[in-house]
């Protein structure tokens, strides 16, 4: 599994020139290299969040290219795929499991555990309308980027069909964004 200052080099690679440095120092202090993508489906380990959204930009990056699809700035796909998801950096709280035997009638640990619970203390609630919030504060957001990242959820967005229907035919990425979305957690299990 990567560290955090492995993850760190792979973002920097792929987001020069995109993210400020007040913006990456942000995303470290606030764990987005450390956080997990979910307490047990796809990404649920320390790490999960970068590792899924890297695999979101990589997914739409790909389909840019292949598909031929056109967005409002080139920047869109590597924006909207790393940071579609940027709502979870205090979303989850690791919680340790530690499991002992008893050795001559002492407790010896023999490894830690964890897993991950919804944090409760969280503040501001939601998923790609937090996300957004949390974004604009260090970059212009396109309205594209905006609906990419509000609808990226699909069907699991609730029951805004109707808002949904009318961002796809508006931008057509945003059904590509929810696609790369579903092909990372659910094909690739990041």
């Amino acid at each position: 599994m990567k560290k955090e200052s492995e993850r760190l080099i792979d973002f920097q690679d792929v987001m020069q020139g995109i993210a400020s440095k007040d913006f990456t120092n942000w995303l470290i202090g606030n764990g987005f290299f450390t956080a997990p993508a979910s307490t047990k489906y796809h990404g649920n380990y320390e790490g999960g969040l970068f590792d899924h959204s890297l695999e979101v930009m990589e997914c739409l990056i790909e389909m840019t290219a292949k598909l031929g699809v056109e967005w409002m700035r080139k920047e869109s796909p590597f924006i909207v795929g790393m940071f579609h998801d940027l709502c979870k950096t205090d979303e989850y709280i690791k919680v340790v499991d530690v499991k002992g035997t008893v050795i001559m009638g002492m407790d010896e640990v023999k490894g830690e555990e964890a897993h991950y619970e919804h944090n409760p203390d969280v503040v501001l609630k939601g998923h790609g309308d937090k996300s957004i919030m949390l974004l604009s504060q260090f970059m212009t957001l396109t309205e594209e980027e905006i609906l990419c990242i509000r609808y990226h959820m699909g069907a699991y967005n609730g029951d805004d069909w109707d808002g949904y229907d009318r961002a796809i035919r508006k931008y057509p990425n945003v059904l590509f964004t929810h696609t790369a979305d579903m092909y990372a957690s659910k094909v690739k299990n990041i």
